[in-house]
């Protein structure tokens, strides 16, 4: 590919790939993956998908909203086949979901973030999303991809609590050094950061500044950090907090992308972004085993055309 922004990775998996580092999950490296289920057991990694509560997080994002279908003028509520054929034995429920597809734990597909550049060479910068796509790649290929593959879990929480910091390059790196964390190309970075837990704690009620002045993110104004990412062949990074980095982003002036992890990633890597999991009991089991590694099985919602979707993530350990 010609024209591609600085640090990017365009056309290294070929000038049309919409899935980016998720080719990193060969069929070889899934099969490695699997090695580590020795137990059996296997861990929910997904908040209820009414959480946080409310729209104290994103002022414009709401929970889901469920309604009943209406079957013969009837709501299905216990709605009796005996409507539909005389003498019918049997009731049914049937119902709705209006679903914002990142109220609460998704993943962040290409079209979510995007940037403005001449990625046609004509002088002038246009919106373009990873690859050179424009509309931005969707959850589709992300769902037919297959998304399974070796997580590998930091405990962010352990080291920091609920401290409000920013984690940068160094701070990351010995936290894995303490944890002996060992990330390998087509790896899924998985970060404990005691956010979510926070949410499960506050049972839909959410505290905007608790949740506001709390937890760990990665300093996305870091070079070295946003260097580490690049270079170490990750397939996805998923967290448990807001947005993977720290949220509210710092100001980097005039010309510096407003949220330059998601900026990184999305636009440039194509590294799909994993927020507001629920890591707490995965982690704590890790720990307790001695272990940092388990089989990830994570695909969205098979929607064609959306820039996010819910998931419903399961380690297997």
């Amino acid at each position: 590919m010609r024209y591609r922004p600085p640090g990017s990775n365009w056309g290294d998996y070929g000038i049309d790939d919409r899935v980016g580092r998720l080719n990193e999950l060969t069929p070889e490296r899934v099969v490695h993956a699997a090695a580590e289920i020795r137990t059996g057991r296997r861990f929910c990694l997904s908040l209820p998908l009414d959480y946080p509560g409310g729209n104290i997080v994103f002022p414009f994002r709401h929970p889901p909203e469920r309604r009943l279908v209406d079957r013969m003028g009837h709501p299905a509520t216990d709605f009796p086949f005996s409507h539909q054929r005389a003498g019918a034995t049997g009731v049914v429920n049937d119902d709705i979901v209006t679903l914002w597809t990142q109220y609460s734990t998704q993943w962040d597909a290409f079209g979510h973030v995007g940037s403005r550049f001449d990625a046609d060479g004509d002088g002038e910068p246009e919106v373009v999303y990873y690859n050179g796509h424009y509309p931005g790649p969707d959850v589709d290929g992300m769902a037919t991809a297959g998304l399974q593959g070796r997580g590998v879990l930091v405990d962010l929480h352990h080291r920091y609590g609920n401290a409000k910091v920013a984690v940068g390059h160094a701070m990351l790196a010995e936290v894995m050094r303490q944890q002996r964390v060992v990330v390998e190309p087509g790896d899924i970075l998985a970060l404990r950061t005691g956010w979510a837990q926070l949410l499960v704690d506050m049972q839909g009620t959410p505290e905007r500044e608790t949740l506001r002045t709390s937890c760990a993110g990665l300093d996305s104004s870091d070079p070295a950090l946003l260097e580490w990412i690049a270079a170490s062949g990750v397939a996805a990074i998923v967290a448990d907090n807001l947005a993977v980095e720290a949220f509210p982003p710092k100001d980097g002036g005039t010309g510096t992308p407003y949220l330059p992890l998601h900026e990184l990633c999305l636009f440039k890597l194509g590294i799909n972004l994993g927020e507001m999991w629920y890591l707490t009991e995965l982690a704590d089991w890790l720990r307790a085993n001695n272990r940092t590694r388990f089989f990830l099985t994570a695909p969205p919602l098979r929607l064609r055309g959306h820039v996010g979707s819910p998931v419903t993530p399961i380690a297997t350990v």
